[in-house]
């Protein structure tokens, strides 16, 4: 016999927008200050004014009698034509009606926007690939549209003979096209210590993923004749004015995996995103895919450049630090539940969310709606790729109790996201990057959608 479905119950959209004029200015007052925890203090003063409640107002609900005129009425939509095949020959652009899906940054994170980030929408976007347009943003001095016809990339180091590539150049060699998710290392950054901001944008935003189009490394290092015997590292530098540098073990390269991307779902790199040329290193942190990508130096010894020797490194609970953990560690989150979203009914909802690892495959994602006493495992959604985003979801009764949504992750390698508890024994409270620690939404009696900790 046939189990009649629940009721589907109806959630309210976490505002994108959540900062006035007035909030961001009392962000970068609170940021100026000193004091560590400006972020969560100015992101709830932020939460509580005009902006967020109208932010919040339903839009055209269904009646619950006399019939809906949106059906019995023929809307003009449906009575006279439209408009014509690329209007003014732009560029396809969002339905004014999404204009609120945007990235954005956290005002007084930095003391520039030119050295910032900005966050990917998570909890609006479907699948696992990430609009070029959403993809989130880290610069350390400013973005450039650069001239593709006068931009060169150089092979150097231990290498027979010094070559020089042109964009064109490159663009005619065999090329691959891969899907992989890239995640700043400060990604979840500031939940380290406590619970900080109110939405899955600016908890875990700091992650895209997108289908890279370009050249393996290792072809071009055969070019150039590199030692790839005795040259155990690749010293990978950007044309920005930050002339970003990383150090690439030979070992990825050699197998295949780290390529020189110039096109980024199906058309060239955003300026943004590091055209005319970047580095994808699958599974690292996002500072090694050096954007605006000039250089390639082969060598037989690690760089410890600026930003690896005293940057991107893991502060340990002794106060000592380990270099050159680039790997981005298993790891999930819901999206739906998730902060600032509200449950308007009781009744059927999908959860869903994101998983990842640095290492392989997800292998299995748990979902626990009792604050991870019991736990039942997701449905993954095909492709499951690796090193890439993958989509999970579960069906869930909401009764109109308060609950903690929670996601555990796992690859293909065993490893399980760890919770709070288990990172900090070995990390503690004070570090910055690559906290992959379990994330919980507290779903309140109201319906509203929190961020909390759960140790």
């Amino acid at each position: 016999m046939n189990q009649e479905r629940p009721v589907s119950g109806s959630l309210r959209k976490a505002p994108e927008s959540f900062l006035s004029r007035d909030g961001i200015r009392q962000v970068v007052t609170e940021a100026r200050s000193g004091r560590r925890d400006f972020i969560r203090n100015a992101f709830a003063a932020a939460a509580t004014g005009a902006a967020f409640h109208g932010a919040m107002a339903e839009s055209n609900p269904v009646p619950t009698e006399g019939g809906d005129p949106n059906i019995l009425n023929l809307p003009e939509h449906s009575k006279g034509l439209g408009q014509g095949v690329a209007p003014d020959g732009s560029y396809g652009k969002p339905s004014k009606y999404e204009s609120d899906v945007q990235r954005r940054q956290s005002p007084g994170l930095t003391q520039t926007t030119q050295a910032s980030v900005s966050f990917a929408p998570l909890q609006s976007l479907f699948g696992i690939v990430t609009p070029s347009g959403l993809h989130f943003e880290r610069h350390h001095q400013g973005w450039w549209d650069i001239d593709p016809s006068k931009h060169r990339l150089m092979i150097n180091g231990m290498v027979k003979s010094a070559k020089v590539f042109t964009l064109d150049e490159i663009m005619r060699l065999p090329a691959v096209s891969r899907f992989h998710f890239i995640e700043c290392g400060a990604n979840t950054a500031v939940e380290w210590g406590n619970v900080a901001v109110p939405t899955a944008q600016y908890t875990h935003g700091m992650i895209s993923c997108s289908e890279f189009t370009g050249v393996p490394l290792i072809t071009l290092l055969e070019l150039a004749g590199a030692d790839l015997k005795n040259g155990k590292f690749v010293l990978a530098e950007g044309a920005d004015g930050s002339s970003m540098t990383r150090t690439i073990p030979m070992s990825l390269i050699k197998s295949g995996e780290v390529f020189v991307a110039y096109g980024q779902n199906g058309e060239m790199l955003r300026p943004e995103q590091g055209y005319p040329l970047r580095l994808i290193v699958p599974g690292v942190q996002g500072v090694s895919w050096v954007k605006y990508l000039r250089r390639i130096e082969v060598g037989d010894m690690p760089y410890a450049t600026k930003d690896e020797a005293i940057h991107y490194i893991d502060l340990q609970p002794d106060g000592l630090e380990r270099q050159y953990t680039s790997i981005q560690e298993c790891k999930s989150v819901v999206t739906t539940p998730s902060g600032g979203q509200v449950l308007l009914d009781k009744g059927f909802y999908n959860i869903t969310g994101l998983a990842w690892s640095g290492r392989g495959k997800v292998k299995k994602v748990d979902v626990s709606v009792d604050g991870g006493r019991n736990w039942r495992t997701a449905r993954l959604e095909t492709p499951v790729l690796s090193k890439a985003l993958t989509r999970f979801n579960l069906d869930w009764v909401w009764d109109g109790k308060p609950t903690i949504i929670q996601s555990r992750a796992m690859d293909d390698t065993g490893f399980v996201q760890p919770t709070y508890k288990q990172l900090r024994a070995v990390r503690g409270t004070r570090s910055i990057y690559h906290n992959n620690a379990i994330q919980s939404w507290l779903v309140q009696e109201n319906g509203e959608v929190k961020n909390v900790q759960v140790a």
